[in-house]
């Protein structure tokens, strides 16, 4: 399968100028002056797409989405739908990471692996996390460093809760435990073997992943912790982490744009912060006393969203925005082959209209996924 994109602007996410791009079945493989001539001569068909007046970019990596559904918090009726397909090529998300969250007992390991199978069958690129809001927390094997030895698509462990009365309430001991056989397990594997964590609402913010680095001898890079801006006092706390080389997480708002400009003037480390969307987990609401009070869905749309509105509204720069959901995933991921248009990268390729920042084209490892805003291929059962 030949496709080559032609006349667009190409950030990669650094500006790199008008250029034409080749992508030949699932990989890039040439980024500059191409002759469509020549490429014919080949003999092969070739899918040539007109990008001019648009941007073309890396497809957005999502680190944290609830594939098969979470929640639950409100009764067996509020556990929240499974993800489609559709959902996540309409916001142009073309690799994803599933977790499970609050329920580690009607959510399955085992499930969570075979949705993102499926996906993977359907055609975006797949990883989880092993475990849930619990330590101990649920495994496939018998612990997590087995878990992301053996099974290819674990790439660490998640999302463990800190700071919130839904969390197993840990202690730093056990904390500890667990981030260091994620570790082992990154590193017997080749993977990432990294923690991540789900921050609450508490009181005490991230002071045990402080606590962690200064009693333990775990690498800050194996920490990444995620939904830091529910307050300004969580955002500074995440930017003081992220300064001794952990790594942070928004989770895409209304604010989200506001709070990045927040955290780079207030000397956050711009390759330590990423976004995610928290794609189908619930979004709860509790009073003083704990009680439910209110309850929604999260959606994958809001990160590409709060993406366009970061860059439209708050005037910050593609190039800055842009790492956010590409480059910097993928180093926090060990994602090599993601988040840069580079030739030997993965065909994982946005369009987007110059102007509105609507998505035009989508492919998903050098597959037409989405044509002129229409979604192509859909999965299974949509």
């Amino acid at each position: 399968m030949f496709t080559l994109i032609q006349n667009g602007e190409i950030y990669a996410p650094n500006p790199i100028g008008k250029q034409s791009i080749l992508l030949v079945n699932q990989k890039i493989i040439k980024i500059g002056d191409i002759d469509l001539q020549v490429v014919e001569k080949l003999g092969v068909d070739v899918n040539v797409v007109d990008a001019d007046g648009c941007v073309v970019v890396p497809g957005l990596i999502d680190p944290h989405v609830h594939l098969i559904g979470g929640g639950g918090e409100g009764g067996f009726a509020t556990r929240t739908p499974e993800i489609q397909l559709s959902d996540l090529l309409k916001s142009g998300i073309t690799t994803v990471a599933g977790l499970l969250g609050t329920d580690g007992t009607t959510r399955h390991m085992t499930s969570l692996l075979a949705k993102a199978r499926g996906l993977e069958e359907e055609g975006v690129t797949t990883f989880i996390y092993t475990g849930n809001y619990d330590v101990p927390t649920p495994t496939i094997t018998t612990s997590v460093k087995d878990d992301v030895i053996l099974i290819d698509k674990v790439i660490g462990a998640g999302e463990i809760a800190i700071s919130d009365s839904r969390s197993g309430q840990p202690s730093l001991h056990e904390l500890a435990k667990l981030v260091g056989e994620a570790r082992v397990g990154g590193l017997l594997s080749g993977k990432a073997g990294i923690t991540h964590f789900h921050t609450g609402p508490g009181k005490e913010y991230l002071s045990l992943l402080h606590q962690l680095l200064e009693e333990y001898e775990i690498p800050a890079s194996q920490l990444y912790a995620t939904h830091i801006t529910r307050s300004q006092r969580l955002l500074d706390d995440a930017i003081a982490l992220a300064k001794k080389g952990a790594y942070v997480d928004m989770t895409a708002d209304s604010k989200t744009g506001e709070w990045i400009t927040y955290y780079k003037e207030n000397g956050g480390d711009m390759q330590h912060l990423t976004l995610s969307s928290d794609g189908n987990g619930s979004l709860p609401k509790f009073d003083e006393d704990g009680n439910l009070v209110g309850l929604g869905v999260a959606s994958t749309q809001t990160l590409y969203k709060q993406m366009v509105a970061a860059v439209k509204e708050q005037g910050l720069d593609l190039e800055e925005v842009l790492p956010l959901v590409t480059t910097n995933t993928a180093e926090v991921l060990h994602l090599k082959n993601k988040g840069r248009l580079q030739e030997s990268s993965d065909a994982d390729v946005l369009i987007l209209d110059k102007q509105t920042f609507d998505i035009q084209h989508v492919f998903a490892r050098g597959r037409h996924m989405v044509k002129d805003k229409e979604v192509m291929v859909k999965g299974t059962f949509e």
